[in-house]
């Protein structure tokens, strides 16, 4: 400062910004900027996102059910918007994205949850910042994902499950289960899963994972629906399933490509590389189904598309179009083979096939990111000394962790639940329909 005093005095402002210049470049590199692109894509992209709940999964759900419990699907959907949005707003958001005490490869309570600075949203201003963004369109992107998370569970129980035992399961699941490994895997440095190197770009582990052993421990815990398998129980209006299905795919644009953050290179290829999965997947479930049974149905194009969506989403970030065609030519064959096959062999419940679907996807392109991530696979590159190998062995762990966590605390909280209110309808309600039982409308009045 002395020198600088000295160069003024001596009239040399030219030689006294040679001096500052490449500190006050430094200073504008480092301080971030609000980039309007990037706000408009991720405004939209959150959207997109909630679109996919309601009325995309609604939808989709609320086709497959008998007719008796249609509005109970969308209900529940519609409820756990609800919920989980005053949730995230109250203490969600804090536990999952709450930095605070986190030191990279340091284990202590933050490497697990966040904490409590969040809380209400305390410290998040008009004018903050995530990256380039307003943090209020991140808290909104991410209060989408929370929300869709423990809808995708619906699915496993539908049609069987009480409405008030549902709402306190999804309250309580969302703040242990959910909010802990979406923390675990993306709030960056000393958070457990982000430090073990796990790729999961948009959400393999902390949704899909996550949501479909949830629902497999759910249904296995309430039970069968009454007649299963011996009565026939066909979807009633495929129409909205379709229909439902679509939207979905539209919808995971702002999922994956959303995850950018940002409307560069990055969302680019996340697109491209969903939609060549989601298409390979479609066609290779339908084809499968084909050559096994004789005949494509729209119910299996459809589970096969959001299959395909499913296994692209950790890998959206990293892998290239030909790792797309793999994860989502792979996830196609095994989820049908898990959805049929499988859950014929094991006897279980899941009424939506959400764990065949959402954790075998998941799972599939879990792993599979570790692989399809590597350049000579055409994607995007694994971290320096990381071969393809430690890789995979890193995604492994992910997932196994993931599936620990969520199954032994899913089960806690619903064991708990069961024994303080009950879980299931009675015979008589669930013979009547939840629709009329539990809500006293009908779907369809004819």
């Amino acid at each position: 400062m002395t020198r600088a005093i000295q160069v003024v005095k001596n009239g040399g402002w030219l030689a006294l910004l040679a001096i500052f210049a490449p500190s006050l470049a430094l200073a504008q590199e480092v301080a971030p900027a609000l980039s309007s692109g990037d706000t408009a894509w991720m405004l939209t992209s959150t959207a997109l996102v909630l679109f996919m709940t309601i009325p995309g999964l609604s939808l989709f759900y609320a086709g497959m059910v008998r007719a008796k419990n249609v509005l109970s699907v969308m209900m529940q959907c519609f409820a756990i918007t609800g919920l989980i949005t005053v949730l995230w707003v109250l203490y969600g958001y804090s536990l999952a994205f709450d930095t605070a005490g986190m030191t990279k490869e340091a284990i202590n309570l933050a490497t697990f949850v966040g904490g409590l600075d969040k809380v209400f949203l305390s410290g998040v201003a008009r004018e903050g910042l995530t990256g380039t963004i307003p943090e209020t369109v991140f808290v909104t992107f991410q209060m989408t994902f929370a929300i869709i998370t423990p809808a995708l569970i619906v699915g496993a129980f539908a049609e069987r499950m009480k409405f008030s035992a549902m709402l306190v399961f999804m309250a309580i699941w969302f703040t242990i289960v959910y909010a802990p490994i979406c923390h675990m895997v993306w709030s960056g440095d000393g958070a457990l899963m982000w430090d073990w190197g796990v790729l999961d770009f948009a959400g393999g582990t902390v949704v899909h994972i996550n949501a479909g052993l949830a629902g497999f421990i759910a249904c296995l815990m309430i039970g069968k629906r009454r007649g299963y398998p011996t009565t026939a129980m066909p979807p009633h209006n495929l129409n909205f399933t379709i229909i439902g299905a679509s939207m979905l795919w539209v919808g995971w644009f702002g999922f994956n490509a959303g995850s950018a953050l940002a409307s560069n290179a990055s969302a680019g290829m996340a697109m491209l590389v969903t939609q060549i999965a989601t298409a390979a997947a479609a066609l290779a479930w339908m084809f499968a189904e084909w050559m096994t049974h004789g005949k494509p149905s729209v119910l299996g194009i459809a589970s096969g598309a959001v299959a395909g969506l499913v296994a692209i989403t950790p890998a959206s970030g990293t892998a290239g179009p030909m790792g797309a065609l793999l994860i989502g030519a792979a996830s196609g064959v095994i989820c049908f083979l898990a959805a049929t096959k499988m859950k014929r062999a094991l006897g279980y419940d899941d009424s939506l096939d959400v764990f065949g679907v959402h954790a075998i996807g998941g799972i599939i392109g879990a792993i599979l990111t570790g692989l399809c991530a590597d350049v000579s696979l055409g994607g995007a590159g694994l971290a320096e000394g990381m071969t393809i190998g430690s890789q995979l062995w890193i995604q492994a762990k992910g997932v196994m962790f993931t599936l620990a966590y969520t199954g032994i605390l899913s089960f806690v909280i619903l064991k708990v639940i069961d024994v303080v209110m009950g879980l299931r309808v009675t015979d008589e309600q669930e013979t009547e329909g939840l629709d009329l039982a539990l809500h006293d409308e009908r779907g369809y009045n004819l």
